[in-house]
Formats: structure tokens, sequence, C-alpha cells
């Protein structure tokens, strides 16, 4: 059943892609079947004390898909899903797919804006949340958008304390049908592969978050093409401690490619060093993902003589651009580094492991399917030389063809003949790799010179004293915007800012691009997936509410 809002890929590119093997056919929801089968009581999935074997996990998912059902949800019903990272959230995203229910993942941080136009918009009839995480009543902000809406929307809640008004998602995992009989009932209800699995949350920074459509075709082929550039394996133990919700630890390879290639995957509530750390020594994980300022952190914190990290293969880095010089220093954790560069609105870009290692520092990767189709253009949308900056455009195999009932988020967004306008700015390097020098919404109009954040932001990164840095406009009335530098500084001494003017030169930085202004802050912040939040910076810069000099 095709979803309404659902935009296709065009007939004969679909034919393609079944010929090639990109799409295999295969419904999410029918997985954990296939690999309790191959793989039996072998560990899943761990989350603290729980571990599950791939049977139990086949199991539970059958169990909750049967009681979804029972409560009234149909094929083609969207079901809102805002939990942790924990072992619920992992079956309650296959037991939607088992039967064609598809899971809209928002992220915990959202609150009631967000969640509102979310629902709205997917038209939900059931929301799964948390009762409280981190002191938050996420019950209470369900069952509340549940009542302004104008349709029916159950809330399901998973923990302590669940209100009469929701229902406990717990007993929900039970069912007294036979696991064989109840398997084939279920079997029989599997969505075709071309429906929308799930839908994800758009990256952006400004206006509420866009919906991608990803069908089960398109999105097991992403897991399972970044799984294989990324080593997975059967013994592969991956951590996830970014939002389970994000595109980049769900999908690519994330804990999907994970269970697809026969690994475990380790559930943990947030990246904190010491606990993520402890948690690489218990369970001998062996890769994970983070986001730069996660990669900082644990710099900072690791101490070879007390943190055992000698299981940890690679880490990937993702979310936003990483700054050569802290690509350099990662090692310094035992392991291979792997950038990713990529979107929830398809196209993925890795650096290779065999990649040389000023490549995997300079480079956010190359995409990972040979017909990933890939432009860089300029304002007008031709076509610039090699080497130069533009805008990045793309199709592909897993790259949707417009947003989730996206009106004209599309016009603005994907062009006629399906080009998707990523907003990122890049170029080709030498080596056939992508790198990412900023964002087409995050240039500095001084005086009609564009001016890049991401290439100061580097050039921060680089002096020793910065721990972490972005780099906004803030208006001026005679240059239109000014140039401010926002760092988080190391131990030892701030320069002042024309110390900081002096080091920018001596890099060779152009007189128009130097700060001039720099603020310093005890921690910046930050969006939900890691990311500097610009947006927040500028108002607490408006605000003047930092200490700065």
């Amino acid at each position: 059943m095709v979803l309404d809002g659902q935009v296709r890929w065009p007939e004969h590119l679909v034919a393609d892609y079944v010929a090639k093997g990109y799409w295999r056919g295969v419904a999410l929801g029918s997985l954990p079947w296939r690999w309790a089968d191959a793989r039996g009581h072998r560990t899943a999935l761990v989350d603290g004390d729980s571990r599950l074997g791939y049977d139990d996990l086949a199991r539970r998912v059958d169990a909750l898909a049967a009681n979804l059902l029972s409560i009234g949800l149909r094929p083609a019903d969207t079901v809102l899903v805002q939990l942790h990272n924990c072992w619920e959230f992992v079956v309650t995203v296959f037991a939607a797919a088992r039967i064609g229910v598809v899971p809209v993942l928002a992220l915990p941080g959202y609150r009631e804006r967000e969640l509102a136009h979310i629902a709205r918009h997917a038209a939900v009839s059931a929301a799964v949340v948390p009762t409280t995480w981190r002191g938050f009543d996420h019950q209470r902000l369900a069952l509340d958008v549940a009542a302004g809406l104008d349709r029916p929307c159950r809330v399901l809640a998973v923990g302590a304390g669940v209100s009469p008004d929701a229902t406990a998602l717990r007993p929900l995992l039970h069912v007294d049908e036979e696991p064989a009989a109840l398997r084939a009932r279920l079997d029989a209800l599997a969505p075709p592969s071309g429906d929308v699995a799930l839908l994800l949350m758009s990256g952006g920074t400004t206006g509420p978050p866009k919906l991608i459509a990803r069908t089960h075709d398109d999105y097991e082929y992403n897991a399972r093409r970044s799984g294989e550039l990324s080593g997975l394996g059967p013994d592969s133990v991956y951590l996830v401690s970014l939002p389970a919700g994000h595109n980049f630890p769900l999908g690519s390879p994330g804990l999907l490619g994970a269970l697809l290639a026969g690994g475990t995957v380790v559930m943990l509530p947030s990246p904190e060093p010491e606990a993520a750390f402890a948690a690489i020594a218990r369970e001998r994980v062996t890769i994970t993902s983070v986001v730069p300022a996660v990669a900082h952190r644990w710099l900072e914190h690791h101490r070879p003589d007390r943190h055992d990290l000698s299981s940890l293969r690679v880490v990937q880095v993702g979310g936003a651009r990483l700054a050569p010089d802290v690509a350099r220093r990662l090692p310094r954790l035992g392991c291979a580094v792997q950038q990713v560069f990529g979107m929830a609105e398809g196209l993925l870009n890795f650096t290779r492991l065999d990649d040389p290692p000023d490549v995997v520092a300079e480079t956010q990767g190359r995409p990972m399917c040979p017909d990933d189709e890939v432009r860089i253009v300029d304002e007008a949308g031709d076509d610039v030389p090699f080497g130069r900056p533009g805008e990045l455009l793309t199709r592909g195999p897993y790259t949707p063809r417009g947003y989730f009932r996206g009106g004209r988020h599309d016009v603005d967004s994907f062009t006629p003949d399906g080009w998707y306008r990523t907003g990122d700015v890049v170029r080709w390097h030498p080596s056939g790799n992508l790198v990412v020098t900023g964002r087409v919404k995050d240039l500095i109009n001084r005086a009609g010179e564009k001016i890049s954040a991401q290439e100061l932001e580097d050039v921060l990164y680089s002096l020793p004293w910065v721990a972490r840095a972005a780099v906004v406009g803030v208006p001026d009335a005679e240059l239109g915007e000014r140039v401010c530098a926002c760092v988080v500084p190391g131990p030892g001494p701030v320069p002042d800012l024309a110390e900081v003017r002096a080091e920018f030169a001596a890099r060779g930085v152009a007189v128009f691009k130097l700060p001039e202004q720099l603020r310093v802050f005890d921690a910046l912040p930050l969006t939900d997936i890691g990311k500097p939040d610009k947006k927040k910076l500028r108002a607490l810069l408006a605000a003047n509410t930092d200490g700065h000099r």
C-alpha cells in the first residue's frame, strides 16, 4: 500500500535497482526471523543487564506486532516513536515494520512544538514514549500532543508510572499464541518492500523537521552497503550511543547494519566518556559512531592506563565535518578512523578503511554506491570545474525523490528531474573523495564577500588552546555581518582577539576573513545529534548572555 504523500522512484529506475541487486525485495519486519533461523541464541542486543538473543528478538517483535494489531493499528498507519536508546526501541521499530505500520522516529530532545508538528503532519495513530527520561515527563507531553490532534491517538509508555490514560508497552511484548502459528499469521501481513518502512527527521536546524520516507528496499540497502564499507561481520560489536532514531546510528550502518551482518548491538543512553569507555571494555565493542563534539570529549578524557579500548577497531565520525587536526589525533584511541558524510535524505559517503591517513583526515569520503549520482554546481545551477567548491546535488537508489508530503519544501529542495539539493558546499579532492567546505546557508556575508564558517572553524581547531569551536556571522549595520569566533577553551591561558587574529594571519587566512569578535563559552549549545546549534548560539550572542571578550 503506497502511503499517501510518498514520492516514488521512476519505474525504469526501480527495475534497474532491482536488477543490480541493490533492492532485494526484503521487508524490514521479516528480518528478525531470518536472523533467528540462522543465528538462534547468539546475542543480538545488549541494554545494561538485558541481553536478547536473535531468537528472543524475533519472538518479542512478533508479540508486539500482534498486540499493535489488537489495539487497532493497521497497515499504513503511522506511529510516533520517541524512545531513548533501549532494547524496546529496536523491538518497536521492527514490530511496526512487521505489519506495515510506519514508525516516525523523533529524537528524545524534541518537545511540544516539534512533536505536535510531526504528529499532525504524519497523522499518527499512536505514540510510543518513555514515561520519564532524564527528569522530563515524556508521557505527559505525548498525552497533551495526542489530545490536540483531530484523530484518535493512543499513547504507549515504557517505564514505571504509566498513566491510566496511556497503555503500558511492556505487557504487549507477550502473547499466548504459539510462536510458529503467530509467525505464519504475521508473514501473511508483510508489506511490499517498495512501501515506506519508516519516516526519518530531516537534519536541518531551521523550522520544524521535515519527514523523509524511506522504503524497505532502499533502507535495507542503505544499511547493508554501509556495513560492507565499515567492515561489519559476525564478530562485530556495535555501540549505539548517539540517539538511535537518527539515521547515522540507525542505518549508516548503525544498529541495522550490525544486525544484518550478524553482529551484536550494545545500547547506551549517551556517549558520555566514562560510561562509553566502560561499555566498550565490558562488551568488547569493535565499532561505534560519534559526532565531532563527542570525538573531542573522548580524546580529552581518554587515559590509556585507565580505559581499556583494546577491542575498538573503528570509530566512525559523522553528523558534522571533522576538522583534519582532530581526525589526525583520533587514532590515539587505538583504532582506525572512518569519516562518514551523509544525510537522512539519502546519499552516504565513506572514507574507505584502506584509504591513506591523509585522505582519511582531509576528506569526508566518497559515495558508497556506483549508482549514486553527484553534481557540484554554482549558484546558477551549472557544474563547477573539478576541485572548485559548489553545492552538492545527488540522486540514487537510496535517495528519495521528495519529502513525505513535502509540498513547498520539495520545490526548494528537489529539482524537477529528481536531484536533491543537499545545501552542502563540497569540492572534489584529488583522491576522488569529497571535501565538505560548509553549508550554503552557513556562509557569512561580510561586505559582499562570502566566508565559509567551516573553513575558519578548521583553523580554530588547529590552535592548541581550543577545545570546541563554532563560527557565526553577527549582524553589523555597516558590513552586513562580521565574523564571530565562539570557542570553548582547553587548559591554559586564552589569547585575546588580537592574538587570535595574528594566529589566523600566520596561517595564511585572508584579512577580510579574520575574526572580528571572540566569544568564550563554558559550553556551546548543541543540537540533539551533537552539532553546534548555531541558531541558539546567535540568540545567545544577541542577548549578550555569554562571558565574551
